[in-house]
């Protein structure tokens, strides 16, 4: 006999296919003898299409929502790898989607998570206004990576930005710079307080910042080039690695060195930044910690351990490699 199949189900519960799909769903829409006759249908033929099954007929959720903010950073990635593993070895599964970085895009997939009815969300790098989070955090708990919170029910994992920007300002002016740019992350997650570590560190070496908006992309590291090449710094702070690889691919585009004319440092120290070909200087978050973190907090909050708050933040450190060197 083959793998069980959602007719299967249907007829050995004595209903239709479609109010079976209800029934995995999680529809409130089936009542409870219909979803107990489903479910019961499914257990003895051994049909079980995910986790969501299993957690309709415990009805105790063991889904995490994940909603990441930018598929294609790797950043998020690595985060989501401690995330998974720390979830697995607890017994929960995980169900991931994304916003792509825009706000409506970001309530529509948070809203598709709490659909499925998960034990608890994590938002990676939301760009979502704090009403919309506090709002869910009312229906299931709530993580936040990469983003602040005051809410009490909200809990938060971080790393220090504002040190991290100090670190790679101290790096720079130590080798001899003097004109440094930033490139900052614009409304990302995070931005403002790199931003501001960058402009304390600036004023402690009492220097003239110099600041260009841009994203957490390669394409906005290299839009923001083209502002700078008036008059080119002889180094630059970017806002994530992926804006400093935009930048360097610009800078070079555009006949200068790196890092001979202009040094450049990232930020987050994902495994493009240790590429042998592009050995990118940046600042360090604890990625696969802060997953572990924050799976961590959510779980606390499902199995009531905890009703206070957690309030993670990191220490960054600075990775040094091929990008940085004393000016000319």
């Amino acid at each position: 006999m083959g793998r069980p199949t959602i007719e299967d189900v249907a007829a050995r519960a004595g209903v239709s296919r479609a109010l079976v799909s209800l029934v995995m769903r999680g529809s409130p829409k089936v009542s409870d003898q219909r979803r107990a006759a489903v479910l019961k249908a499914a257990d003895e033929l051994g049909y079980s299409p995910h986790a969501m099954a299993r957690s309709l007929a415990s009805r105790t959720s063991h889904v995490l929502g994940v909603m990441v903010s930018d598929l294609h950073n790797p950043f998020w990635a690595e985060v989501v790898d401690g995330l998974d593993a720390y979830a697995r070895s607890a017994g929960f599964e995980l169900v991931i989607n994304t916003g792509g970085r825009r706000p409506s895009r970001e309530r529509q997939a948070l809203t598709g998570l709490l659909s499925f009815r998960p034990a608890g969300i994590a938002l990676l790098g939301p760009v979502l206004p704090a009403a919309s989070m506090a709002g869910a955090a009312t229906h299931t708990p709530v993580v936040l990576v990469s983003r602040s919170s005051r809410q009490p029910t909200v809990d938060t994992v971080n790393d220090d930005g504002r040190a991290g920007s100090g670190m790679a300002v101290d790096h720079l002016v130590a080798l001899g710079h003097r004109e440094i740019a930033h490139i900052d992350g614009g409304s990302g997650s995070q931005s403002a307080p790199r931003r501001t570590g960058y402009l304390e560190a600036m004023r402690r070496h009492d220097l003239t910042p110099r600041v260009v908006r841009g994203e957490y992309t390669e394409a906005a590291g290299a839009l923001a080039i083209r502002e700078l090449l008036a008059d080119p710094p002889t180094a630059i702070m970017a806002a994530n690695d992926l804006n400093a690889v935009g930048a360097i691919s610009a800078l070079e585009a555009a006949g200068l060195a790196v890092p001979k004319d202009v040094s450049v440092v990232g930020y987050d120290n994902t495994w493009l930044a240790a590429l042998r070909h592009v050995s990118l200087t940046t600042i360090d978050q604890p990625r696969e910690e802060m997953g572990r973190l924050a799976a961590e907090a959510l779980i606390q909050r499902v199995r009531g351990e905890r009703a206070d708050p957690a309030r993670h933040l990191l220490r960054p450190r600075l990775v040094i490699r091929a990008t940085t060197t004393p000016p000319r």
